[in-house]
């Protein structure tokens, strides 16, 4: 099974990492160490999701036999499935097939009158392209085992499945004509993949497929960024054509009289100054924030199967929220709430929000969008205080376009995001002290403690809940201080 070097052959992974990018494969199999390959700490959670979801989607084919081996022992698995279909098994989960120097396993295959069927999971709401090619390389290698495979599919999750009637959680795909010309394009193709591993490191232009399905973790073939380079210029993309064939590379270079965008212009004269742009006028655009305030952020959950009543595949569902609200004294009270397990947390956080707002006269929320959207949500799932809730939704102001229209700071780098922006404003404040610092392994970690957390021994739970609480009391942290900043600005200190 091993190919004529004893070298173990290519996982199906690898194989479609080279049919991105050649250069990429070869790093990734002779420098498997490199530090670009270190995974996210925190996002293992989704791997289980994943899991999870494939689980359940056997149920569409069941009374499978499933190649329950270590993913690593690919020997043995193939050999066990080799007998399995020897014994006539109708259905296989995780079959394993080895030829022509590529390793594959298969969610489903399914024996047909003629033939077979191979069925792949995936926990998304429509067939990708990555997933026609993942197929392909399926086909062509169990094709290439002596086994027939007549039909292909997509089992994927539907957008239009409502909490609790799960009984439409999933939609079939044939893709077998989709992906016809791709298999018959993959042989020459791997073998040019063994033939570049065997040798020096490929040479590959960049260009789109760098980041084209996925982001390639080796930017080692792009120059060095150079600083305030002029991809960073603010929403100019229909412009950085023209800039760059003008010969500019940054925005130092950027003459003044520039058809630029207000924002974009304003950055140019910071970068170009060093220094922090603020214009005339912001103070009368802070006047919409009328004391007292309160400082409001969600953080949301979107487990890909739904777990509370009407919500669908990837529903964002509020399960945590932070509050930071001046108090008549000028102390500042913090209110927050984290659910604490798989029951629908919407009603008692609906309550909470509720009650911790009600004093104030403007709510502050950054991307203030989003809050709304959460707070209709809390509307929905607790009508007794649906009232209250949309008030508060009334009463939101958001500071993001008040950066946006009247400060720059260089270091923002064409960012407005709040952790760009706080640091450069607020120098003595930041992310990195935390545990969880970053929204997207928040809401990872969110459904591993609420929906996976019986897992967990009951220190790690009250670790990683704290860790989580932490987190978002930064981000309304952020926004107090953020606001203190501007005032100054506009008062002019």
């Amino acid at each position: 099974m091993a190919d004529s070097n004893g070298a173990a052959p290519l996982s199906r992974l690898r194989v479609l990492q080279g049919l991105q990018c050649p250069r990429q494969l070869w790093w990734r199999v002779h420098d498997a160490g490199a530090p670009e390959l270190t995974r996210v700490a925190g996002l293992e959670w989704t791997f289980e999701e994943a899991r999870h979801v494939t689980e359940r989607a056997r149920g569409l084919v069941p009374g499978g036999v499933r190649i329950d081996l270590p993913h690593a022992s690919w020997p043995e698995r193939a050999r066990a499935t080799g007998a399995a279909l020897e014994s006539g098994a109708r259905v296989l989960y995780q079959a394993a097939f080895v030829a022509d120097g590529v390793y594959v396993q298969a969610d489903i295959l399914e024996r047909l009158e003629r033939g077979f069927a191979l069925t792949a999971v995936r926990s998304s709401l429509s067939v990708k392209r990555g997933h026609l090619e993942d197929l392909a390389v399926q086909k062509h290698v169990i094709d290439a085992s002596g086994i027939d495979v007549r039909r292909v599919a997509v089992i994927h999750l539907n957008r239009d499945c409502f909490h609790p009637d799960l009984s439409n959680l999933f939609v079939v795909e044939d893709v077998t004509a989709a992906i016809a010309e791709r298999v018959m394009a993959l042989p020459p193709r791997i073998r040019a993949m063994h033939v570049a591993l065997g040798g020096p490191l490929p040479q590959v232009a960049i260009g789109p497929h760098c980041d084209d399905p996925r982001t390639c973790p080796f930017k080692r073939c792009w120059p060095p960024a150079l600083p305030h380079a002029i991809l960073s210029l603010y929403q100019s993309h229909g412009k950085l054509a023209d800039l760059e064939a003008a010969g500019y590379s940054t925005i130092h270079d950027l003459p003044a009289g520039l058809d630029l965008n207000s924002i974009a212009e304003r950055q140019r004269r910071a970068v170009q100054t060093g220094q922090l742009v603020v214009e005339p006028g912001l103070a009368a655009a802070l006047e919409v924030f009328v004391p007292p305030l309160a400082y409001l952020d969600f953080e949301t959950v979107d487990p890909a199967i739904p777990a509370w009543p009407g919500c669908r595949p990837y529903s964002k569902t509020p399960v945590q929220f932070s509050c930071h609200v001046d108090g008549p004294d000028g102390a500042i009270a913090h209110h927050h709430w984290l659910a604490s397990g798989p029951g629908d947390p919407r009603p008692e956080l609906a309550h909470r929000v509720a009650d911790a707002c009600r004093g104030a006269n403007t709510v502050v929320a950054y991307f203030s969008n989003f809050e709304a959207n959460c707070l209709e949500t809390l509307a929905l799932a607790a009508p007794e205080r649906a009232d209250e809730l949309r008030a508060i939704a009334l009463r939101l102001r958001d500071p993001l376009p008040v950066l946006r229209e009247f400060v720059y700071h260089p270091e923002f780098r064409g960012s407005f995001s709040l952790k760009s922006v706080l640091t450069p404003l607020v120098p003595d404040l930041g992310y990195a002290d935390l545990e969880i610092r970053d929204g997207g392994i928040a809401s990872v970690q969110l459904k591993r403690l609420l929906l996976d957390g019986d897992r967990l021994e009951p220190h790690d739970r009250e670790q990683l809940a704290a860790a989580l609480d932490r987190y978002v009391e930064r981000d309304t942290w952020a926004l107090v201080r953020l606001m203190e900043r501007l005032r100054e600005l506009a008062r002019g200190e």
